[in-house]
């Protein structure tokens, strides 16, 4: 079972770095489409070169800062019962993994791009990064806390979506040139951040379909049709903000392109036409 501010804290992390990854791709993109290539992160330009790493320590101080929460905070700080990990709290040792693995993908692409100690290529922190999400899905899929009914559905689709930027990741090392590959791994993973918007607000916040609620660490619905209404609610939910992402990276798109000379673009459609 989770809560409020464990849902909205990752998913403020995941969907600040997805916007940000969907805007540096297409502003990369639409600058230069002929040198474009997949990266895993993108520095922040400006204040000369004194936030270029920004979107890493963002990755890393925001994983560890939830991961604290979820070790420390949320457990109470009640670690070991008898010598063994606490059963009530495996939920919280399992997101405080899952944070961990994107902690360390941080400070793996930090040293990397920072130093001479672990010099990888951009396909290579790909791979690492689709680690991450790996064990992230695994988590949420053999989940200790099982999800059922409505908590349940909503977090499979939480799990297709994870799948996704798995997906997106590893096809990013693949086709290192590919612009549509770089957007999809950036609107996954603010697709990500906002399902995690979206089951705060409805299983645990106002949004709570009629005919359910939460009773302690249970949503329950009164019958079979509103566990039903409250599914085909959550596919509603998930159409809208599908159609959100993609009209705002549209539009998005349209403003880069028009700031930037993007004659190549308009040349290479002509191309294909030809």
């Amino acid at each position: 079972m989770g809560s409020f501010p464990g849902h909205v804290l990752p998913g403020t992390l995941f969907l600040v770095i997805g916007v940000w990854h969907i805007w540096s791709a297409m502003v990369r993109y639409s600058s230069n489409p002929k040198s474009f290539r997949v990266r895993v992160w993108n520095p922040v330009p400006g204040f000369n070169g004194k936030l270029k790493y920004l979107e890493l320590y963002v990755i890393a101080i925001g994983g560890f800062i939830d991961f604290c929460i979820e070790l420390f905070y949320s457990t109470h700080l009640k670690l070991f019962v008898h010598g063994i990990l606490n059963p009530t709290h495996m939920n919280n040792f399992e997101h405080a993994g899952m944070l961990l693995m994107f902690v360390i993908f941080g400070l793996i692409v930090l040293l990397s791009e920072k130093t001479s100690l672990l010099p990888l290529p951009d396909g290579a922190l790909c791979f690492i990064a689709a680690t991450a999400f790996a064990a992230e899905y695994f988590l949420f899929f053999f989940h200790s806390t099982t999800h059922k009914g409505l908590e349940g559905y909503y977090h499979l689709i939480l799990v297709l979506l994870i799948g996704l930027c798995i997906l997106t990741t590893i096809a990013g090392a693949l086709i290192p040139t590919s612009f549509p590959i770089d957007l999809a791994s950036g609107i996954s993973v603010a697709l990500q951040g906002l399902w995690f918007y979206q089951t705060a607000f409805t299983l645990y916040g106002p949004m709570m379909p009629d005919g359910c609620q939460l009773k302690g660490d249970n949503i329950m619905c009164r019958s079979a049709d509103s566990e039903i209404r409250g599914e085909l609610l959550a596919n509603f939910q998930l159409f809208s903000l599908i159609l959100f992402v993609l009209a705002a990276s549209a539009g998005a798109y349209g403003f880069a392109a028009s700031e930037a000379d993007h004659s190549e673009i308009r040349n290479s459609h002509v191309a294909l036409d030809d």
